[in-house]
């Protein structure tokens, strides 16, 4: 299962033993030179625990040292500003427990890399022990011997008691038995721990080398034994290695496999490292034309999927491009971050689920940090500051441009909110999952200033993207009707509501709304194997002018294969021009040959864009789906001079120009993104 901890407007557990935390003082008078990494709330939820005897868990001397180092895995408000530690799932307050754990191995892996990395940028003494107490708990947690050797247990009690079979349920149950989001990063954590501790103190850094050993040992017999094996996925071949078939759990495995190697680590790591990250770059998927407009796929099983949560596939083949001097790996990485980010950002931001419309709006720090340490990381690999710039309009979420418009951290007391949804709605949790990714994000800032500066621009001014059309808005004829499913989630993937199903002869019709230039016409279908139903497109003009838009096929699928679900929900660039004019009011489609079934149609400009200011500047960026160079007007306000930058689909600077006004031209190159800057 893909793990992660958001509910929105609501309490994240059961209320618990209350473990209240001190209202800070001070919050407004930090500054823009005070460094944004602020630990006190991680700190808040770090704790220690002695765990009882328990068969196949151990950890680095623990004779000497009985107790280790854990992390409460959400934080709710009181009324009074304080927060209180909460476990995972309903509380019994008769035994102490939690239906899942009050600590899981997920949080306290990522906390550990938040302080290894803090104490390696700042050399505090105190992020060193952290660190230290952290690895001791998370290796307890890790099963040291049997059958599941190097596989980790999820969860743990307040008094230490491991619960392998939480509730609710988490594959794999027992949460040992097999590889999982939290064997990955438990990777994550060790390799970066080994590379951290291998000098300070080589004796705990040997250990941490054997577990780190015993957990690729269970990749190699769990995962990797299936490397060079291909699966069918509606017709496309995927590759069959991945940690739970996520290239975003592999991800996370990888940056730690990847620090580790750096550091030393032998060639049983190395070879898990190089075809890991084949395997995620064999994921990379579509162009700035067609869906999912150059992504790396997060999940093997669907073609139609991409979430922000968890996406930091582009960072891990960035990384391993560097350490295994494989610049193969990067072209999927590049494409990630110069062709999909910027329509990401000009259509809506890192949503948690475009499955493959927006079904869930809802963002949260681990979406937001895991894009600006992809483009921070591809940006190293590559030497394109394009990208850089790209990571501070990223990061400016964090900073009020976001749906709610408030910052969602808050460097006085380092938390970071649970997630904010589509509607602007604020989850005030502050749980470890956001703490530790707001954080994250804050060290990579801190380590870039040019970049923070530019995330301080914490107010969306504009944005003109992608918008969504649905099924259930046009008018039917011909027998067309509108069908509500029993379930969204189709299995691979999410009808955004209900659908229109269009018989043979049958037509829908769309109002489109008022538009300044040309748009992408991308219609969302089913596509089935062996179906005969082609539907065409036009669009017409208010004098009545019909203009083709093209045809969808909806037969153009393959084999289901191991796809949860028989055909694939895509949305599916029209073969034609693909394109309605400006001036179009009308969307048509015509049926023939059998039943299509639409879901929605997404309308894309051929230059989209998004604007943000604060702190005395403002940021525009344009990204083009067009097929010839374009120029547009941009209106940058404030006084002083204008700097644009053209870049090309690979991120590549193509020209730099500098003018004065308040409304200057900018060059867009096809697929290509352009930022203007005052």
């Amino acid at each position: 299962m893909k793990r992660r901890s958001l509910l929105l407007g609501g309490s994240l557990a059961l209320a618990g033993p209350l473990l209240a935390q001190p209202a800070p003082a001070g919050a407004a008078t930090v500054s823009a030179a005070d460094p944004l990494t602020n630990l006190s709330h991680l700190d808040y939820l770090l704790d220690r625990v002695t765990p009882p005897a328990q068969s196949g868990h151990t950890t680095y001397r623990l004779a000497e040292t009985p107790t280790v180092g854990v992390l409460w895995t959400y934080a709710e408000p009181n009324p009074d500003g304080t927060f209180r530690r909460v476990g995972g799932g309903a509380y019994d307050p008769a035994t102490d427990t939690w239906g899942q754990g009050a600590y899981n191995a997920d949080d306290i892996a990522r906390a550990a890399v938040v302080y290894l990395r803090h104490w390696r940028s700042t050399g505090a003494t105190t992020s060193r022990d952290a660190s230290y107490a952290l690895l001791r708990g998370l290796t307890y947690l890790q099963t040291a011997t049997g059958p599941d050797a190097g596989n980790v247990v999820l969860w743990m009690q307040p008094d230490g008691t491991l619960n392998p079979s939480a509730e609710p349920v988490e594959l794999p149950d027992p949460s040992d038995s097999g590889p999982s989001y939290w064997l990955a990063r438990t990777v994550w954590a060790l390799g970066e721990g080994y590379a951290a501790w291998r000098t300070a103190d080589p004796g705990f850094a040997s250990f941490l080398r054997a577990r780190l050993d015993l957990a690729v040992g269970a990749l190699e017999r769990q995962v990797l034994v299936r490397y060079g094996t291909w699966q069918v996925v509606d017709g496309e071949r995927t590759p069959g290695w991945l940690i739970a078939d996520g290239a975003d759990a592999t991800a996370e495995a990888v940056l730690g496999l990847a620090a580790y190697v750096r550091a030393g680590g032998g060639a049983g790591a190395r070879r898990a490292l190089s075809r890991f990250a084949e395997g995620i770059a064999a994921l990379a998927d579509g162009d700035v034309r067609e869906w999912p407009f150059g992504a790396v796929r997060p999940w093997a099983l669907s073609r139609s999927v991409w979430h922000a949560w968890g996406s930091q596939m582009p960072a891990a083949l960035a990384v391993a491009a560097r350490v295994l001097g494989d610049r193969r790996l990067l072209p999927a990485a590049v494409a990630d971050a110069a062709v999909f980010t910027p329509w990401l950002l000009t259509s809506g931001g890192p949503d948690n689920g475009r499955q493959p419309t927006p079904t869930d709006r809802s963002q949260i720090a681990y979406g937001v940090d895991s894009r600006v340490q992809s483009l921070l990381a591809v940006a190293d690999a590559t030497g394109r500051d394009g990208f850089r710039q790209l990571a501070g309009l990223t990061a400016a979420w964090y900073f009020g441009a976001n749906a709610a418009g408030v910052p969602g951290y808050d460097p006085a007391t380092g938390r970071t909110v649970d997630g904010i949804a589509g509607d602007g709605t604020v989850n005030r949790n502050a749980g470890a999952e956001s703490t530790i990714h707001g954080l994250l994000s804050m060290l990579a800032l801190d380590a870039h200033p040019e970049v923070a500066a530019l995330a301080r621009q914490g107010r969306i001014v504009a944005r003109v993207g992608g918008t969504v059309v649905e099924a259930e808005q046009a008018t039917l004829t011909g027998g067309a009707d509108v069908v509500t499913p029993d379930s969204t989630w189709t299995g691979e993937s999410a009808f955004s509501g209900a659908y229109a199903l269009l018989p043979a002869g049958a037509t829908a019709r769309w109002r489109l709304p008022a538009a300044d230039q040309p748009r992408l016409v991308l219609p969302v279908v089913e596509l089935r194997p062996g179906s005969r139903a082609v539907t065409r497109w036009s669009a017409a003009s208010p004098d009545g002018r019909a203009r083709t838009v093209g045809t969808v096929r909806h037969g153009r699928v393959g084999a289901q294969g191991t796809s949860p679900a028989p055909g694939a929900l895509l949305p599916v660039t029209p073969s034609g021009p693909a394109e309605a004019p400006a001036d179009a009011v009308d969307l048509v489609a015509v049926s023939a040959g059998g039943d299509a079934v639409v879901d929605a149609v997404l309308l894309e400009p051929l230059v989209s864009r998004y604007v943000i200011a604060g702190t005395g500047s403002t940021t525009a960026l344009l990204r083009s789906a067009a097929r010839t160079p374009r120029t547009v007007p941009v209106t940058v306000p404030g006084p002083g001079t204008v700097c644009v930058e053209t870049y090309d689909a690979q991120g590549v600077r193509r020209s730099r120009t500098q003018a004065r006004g308040g409304t200057v031209p900018a060059v867009v190159l096809p697929g290509g993104f352009t930022l203007v800057r005052r």
